[in-house]
């Protein structure tokens, strides 16, 4: 098997790492409660610092990626994200906890780009878009980790030795970054090759597509934060049966993105797919609002729930190969942040919406966001720009 395949799937697995932890953590949240005592409102806060701590450091990292290498960033980031979660258990009171929380997350930003870059940069044109797929089942896997061991250990053992369970994977997988990754080739610094690709030709493009791609993670969140609320307020289904078909439907989702990067590489280019994604979301968002207690809605929750998802490898390619090999990191920084920032404002606006509206009025304006993110997807600029420089790789 070549190497690269082999610095794949390190890739992945310090991205599931990473994502075992930065969204793993809500799953200890009743363990959180039982044995510190504290309310719902801190014990959500507390979950969220990491993901504030990634938020702010995205960009930095993949700055870092583009002048270091990605081998040495991925190392630091995971061994800092390890050691500094095992010694936010040590920390004296919540604030210390939430303090070291926050610094781990901004650690752990240091995967998003850099293995992304480092996919991206060891796999030609024509086969990124099934790398950059398959790293991108990374969070689902992790996902599926946490779901699966954090909340046993919580229960078994308590809430310091369940943290402490993706801290020692982090470091595992720092090892193995050391051990396995190579940085990609890159081509002759230049100045041309240097500049910056938000000051020359790319640039409308670029910001088209993080534009696109920021409306498209509206109604992915909105399916994913209230999918089993809907099933059991609206459908009169359990919790746990409603949580069983969300996890099955991840598993689907995640064979999605392979799909949708392969179906890139096949036609030659990403906006293409990711518009007719874009449109299909909104399809799936109006038919689950329409819907209302019938069997359309599951359907269509269910559709949503996979479709909505299939856009974030095309996306992360794409931001890459406009890019060019020197900007790529700080490129998906950007990427990133502006994905989370919606992501982020998705679950308290739509939460006031279905309160104020109901499911179907606030479901039916979730799919205005894919709508207005077909029309910004950035189609014939990536062809124009494909068409007058060779596709190079990060």
């Amino acid at each position: 098997m070549p190497r690269r395949w082999f610095i794949l799937a390190v890739g992945m697995a310090a991205q599931a790492t990473t994502s075992s932890f930065l969204y793993g953590l809500p799953f200890l949240i009743p363990e959180l409660q039982r044995s510190h005592g504290v309310s719902l409102t801190e014990a959500g806060t507390l979950v969220s610092a990491p993901l504030l701590g990634l938020l702010l450091a995205l960009i930095a990292w993949g700055a870092a990626a583009d002048r270091y290498g990605e081998r040495t960033v991925m190392a630091v980031g995971l061994g800092a994200t390890g050691v500094l979660l095992l010694i936010s258990l040590t920390l004296p009171g919540l604030t210390l906890f939430g303090a070291g929380l926050f610094v781990a997350g901004a650690c752990a930003a240091s995967v998003n780009a850099a293995s992304g870059r480092v996919v991206l940069g060891w796999f030609s044109a024509a086969e990124r878009g099934l790398a950059m797929g398959i790293r991108q089942t990374a969070q689902p896997i992790g996902v599926g980790i946490a779901a699966a061991t954090l909340p046993w250990l919580g229960l078994r053992w308590g809430f310091a030795p369940a943290v402490a369970l993706p801290a020692v994977l982090c470091l595992v997988a720092a090892v193995l970054v050391l051990l396995v990754v190579i940085d990609p080739p890159r081509p002759e610094r230049t100045a041309a090759a240097s500049a910056s690709p938000y000051r020359t030709e790319p640039a409308t493009t670029l910001l088209r597509l993080h534009t696109a791609s920021s409306l498209l993670v509206a109604p992915q969140f909105v399916a994913a934060t209230f999918a089993v609320t809907f099933l059991v307020s609206e459908h009169g289904w359990t919790p746990v049966d409603a949580g069983r078909l969300v996890a099955v439907v991840q598993v689907v989702g995640a064979a999605g993105r392979i799909a949708a990067g392969v179906w890139s590489d096949r036609v030659g280019n990403r906006m293409g797919p990711m518009r007719v994604v874009a449109v299909l979301a909104a399809v799936t968002m109006l038919l689950w609002g329409v819907g209302g207690s019938s069997w359309l809605s599951v359907a269509a929750l269910v559709a949503a729930l996979v479709v909505t998802v299939t856009d974030n490898g095309l996306g992360f390619t794409a931001t890459a190969e406009l890019a060019g090999p020197f900007w790529a990191g700080r490129a998906l920084g950007v990427q990133n942040t502006a994905q989370n920032v919606v992501a982020m404002a998705t679950a308290p606006l739509f939460g006031a919406l279905i309160t104020a509206l109901g499911y179907p009025g606030a479901l039916l304006l979730a799919a205005v966001f894919p709508l207005c993110g077909a029309a910004l997807t950035p189609v014939a600029g990536e062809r124009r720009l494909s068409a007058a420089y060779p596709r190079g790789g990060s």
